[in-house]
């Protein structure tokens, strides 16, 4: 990953002049004041980690597994947020671990735990680093230092039963180590979300991942049927069946943890056959409100699609419908569906002319594969283009929440409202990329010229979308997480009760406050 950006540093490209000219033009949008930093800029706090505390954790993980030069701190400070970014661009590193510690097994990461339980050391549990909600930011105050446990070296495939279909994987594997693995046994996860190159197993269950084909295959949370969990105070087995009645499912109080409960060193996952075929195709209607009714109907009667989103007119028009791209789309008439099918060669044709049926009773007008192709050619692509924005002065930043159907219009208008309020005349698009029975998630990205504090003002901005989030019914994430960004208004969320278990959880697993501290817990 780019120390300072998103990803291979070989597929970052300049906007094309006529995008920047447009990009000046109507958004206003000027050079940045200092072009970013370089890496040799990037200023670093000293370490303060204790000699003797790192003499023990290299009895644990071994010589060559505690790293603490400035390579490795640097790579493991902070996420992939756009304020991330802009400190890291600043050459901010003072958010930055005094060590990275890399074990290799459960029984390392148990006992690393322990020496920093009682040395009073926190711990953040480091995947792919692809959090934009800081959730590798920990607060230092009361420790005496801050390593990243990075599972880079929890990378096996454990097992696969083919007969359950469930696989045990180990977290530190990237989802397309865990693909190419399993694909060797004829299955997939079928998780795709944007961070899919880069973001890990363990990373995903403990932010509640949603990827682009859940429609089709589910939300990453629903794929996981046992784990194994390593805490200070020790072990959790937590999955004997794919669901009992025995209590409460203790493995729902993990999913979603951002490792302030524990840190995930197994999980036993729900896979699927690879799929014979895939076909994405692409379909048009004239408004996002029919374009929505379109997905409801599909959603709630089927047939589903395996990928459902839909831009709305904003997003479409501009062209990120097609990632990595402006203007993508010739004509900024209407709404694009992007629907994909995927699985056993007799089955998708027919799904497929069942779902066609559908849209095209309700007004849809079929635009060919060429469309759907476009956007899996390119699913990946949009976090480069927002390295090209911010180069050009550009603040760019996502956001989403959910809601129910009822409640999808209102939320879609308070939200776009509040950006405006907060930022003047920005760029704001949105699409439906994940859709239920009961409702579906939205996800807004937000173009503006930067100001002379450009983090502040997307702080200012985010702090109006999640009050109007709130005032408007939905959620503060659909799947982003809550991190150190949203933890005020996921306490609004839960209300006071809500916090008091989370803090009872979070005492008795956790009772010197060790992982992940400043993270998730109002």
């Amino acid at each position: 990953m780019l120390w300072s950006g998103w990803g291979d540093p070989a597929k970052a490209a300049d906007l094309p002049e006529p995008v920047v000219k447009l990009l000046r033009e109507v958004l206003g949008v000027r050079p940045p004041a200092s072009p970013a930093g370089s890496w040799e800029e990037v200023r670093l706090p000293v370490t303060v980690l204790p000699p003797e505390t790192l003499t023990e954790l290299i009895g644990v993980v071994g010589d060559g597994y505690v790293r603490s030069g400035d390579e490795d701190r640097v790579r493991h400070t902070r996420g992939k947020s756009t304020p991330d970014l802009m400190r890291m661009r600043a050459g901010d590193g003072s958010d930055a671990p005094d060590a990275v510690v890399l074990p290799a097994s459960h029984d390392e990461v148990l006992r690393v735990l322990r020496v920093c339980a009682a040395h009073r050391v926190a711990v953040v549990p480091f995947g792919g680093g692809t959090s934009v909600v800081g959730g590798l930011t920990p607060a230092r105050e009361g420790f005496s230092g801050v390593v990243a446990l990075d599972l880079a070296r929890l990378n096996r495939l454990v097992s696969v039963d083919a007969e359950s279909m469930v696989a045990e994987l180990e977290p530190g594997l990237r989802a397309p180590q865990a693909e190419e693995l399993l694909a060797a046994h004829g299955f997939t996860l079928g998780h795709f979300p944007q961070s899919f190159e880069y973001a890990t197993l363990g990373g995903f269950a403990a932010a509640r991942s949603s990827g682009q084909a859940s429609a089709g295959y589910g939300r990453f949370d629903d794929m996981v049927v046992g784990m194994t969990v390593a805490t200070p105070r020790g072990t959790l087995e937590l999955g004997r069946a794919p669901k009992s009645a025995a209590g409460p499912d203790l493995r729902q109080v993990i999913l979603g943890s951002e490792g302030a409960f524990g840190v995930i060193t197994s999980l036993r996952l729900r896979v699927r056959p690879v799929p014979q075929v895939r076909v994405y195709e692409g379909w048009r209607f004239e408004s996002f409100a029919a374009g929505s009714a379109a997905l409801r109907r599909l959603a709630q009667d089927g047939p589903v699609p395996t990928v459902l989103r839909l831009s709305d007119e904003t997003e479409t028009m501009i062209g990120l419908a097609k990632p990595g791209e402006l203007g993508g789309m010739a004509s900024g008439a209407g709404c694009l569906v992007v629907a994909g099918y995927e699985g056993a060669a007799e089955e998708v044709p027919a799904r497929r002319e069942r779902a066609a049926a559908v849209l095209s009773g309700l007004g849809g007008t079929f635009l060919g594969t060429e469309p759907g192709q476009a956007w899996a050619h390119g699913r990946y692509a949009a976090p480069y283009l927002r390295d090209s924005l911010l180069a050009a002065g550009a603040t760019v930043e996502t956001l989403e929440t959910a809601g129910f159907w009822a409640g999808l219009p209102r939320l879609y208008d308070a939200v776009r409202l509040a950006l405006h309020g907060a930022l003047g005349s920005p760029l704001v698009m949105c699409h439906i990329s994940h859709v239920y029975g009961t409702g579906a998630s939205l996800y807004f990205t937000v173009v503006t010229a930067q100001s002379e504090d450009p983090i502040a003002q997307w702080e200012a901005a985010k702090r109006a979308a999640n009050e109007a989030i709130a005032a408007a019914g939905g959620t503060v994430s659909h799947h982003h997480g809550v991190g150190r960004d949203h933890r005020g208004p996921y306490a609004d969320e839960i209300g006071e009760l809500g916090v008091e278990i989370l803090r009872g959880i979070k005492e008795r697993l956790d009772p010197e406050g060790i992982l992940n501290p400043g993270v998730l817990i109002p």
